[in-house]
């Protein structure tokens, strides 16, 4: 099945196709930002592929990846797509050009619930998608600044907000928590977790 699968990817995408990888069990493909749109209406529209369903969708900051070992572009929008008459999956990657202001074209036009998908990947990663029709934050607050699923993004974040009885509305303030790095206790006993063991 993979091999026809990887044959079919071949064929109708060409070199389109920066990288096909296949592990565990899954097949992914990486295509240019210039090629993403297009590539997307051809997995769901090329002849033997119909990959009609989008699964997923979702941004990746690949920055200290591997403990620094990475060495390409930071931002990648990763999708996730199912051909039911083939019963074939397949992940799709795309690399933002701009590791500074990291945009990718919208995959709305060929899958239509690609839409929340990418207003998470905006709000979390500040990918922009291009050709969005309302690309505005979904999880956190409208007046949030920042990305907090970047990894350079503080753990604590930049301000909390709570409700203020005095002023009778929500306030913005910098965050009143003490940074504080947290070591799992490490049980060293021999026989821990050995059922009737002696004590």
């Amino acid at each position: 099945m993979t091999e026809r699968l990887q044959g079919a990817l071949n064929a109708a995408l060409g070199a389109r196709v920066v990288a096909l990888k296949h592990a565990l069990g899954e097949v992914t493909i990486e295509v240019r930002a210039s090629d993403y749109q297009e590539a997307a209406v051809i997995l769901r529209d090329g002849g033997e592929l119909g990959f009609e369903q989008l699964i997923d969708l979702c941004g990746v900051d690949y920055s200290d990846y591997r403990d620094g070992e990475w060495t390409g572009r930071r931002f990648a929008v990763v999708s996730h797509l199912l051909s039911i008459r083939n019963n074939w999956r397949l992940r799709l990657r795309v690399f933002a050009e701009d590791d500074g202001f990291p945009v990718v074209d919208s995959l709305t036009s060929v899958w239509p619930n690609a839409n929340w998908y990418e207003r998470e990947a905006f709000d979390l990663y500040g990918v922009v998608f291009t050709g969005h029709d309302d690309l505005r934050r979904l999880l956190t607050d409208y007046g949030f600044i920042g990305h907090p699923f970047r990894k350079d993004f503080p753990l604590s974040g930049n301000v909390e907000m709570r409700y203020d009885p005095e002023q009778k509305r929500v306030i913005y303030q910098p965050v009143s928590i003490e940074p504080r790095e947290i070591t799992p206790r490490i049980i060293r006993e021999a026989n821990y977790g050995i059922l009737g063991a002696s004590k």
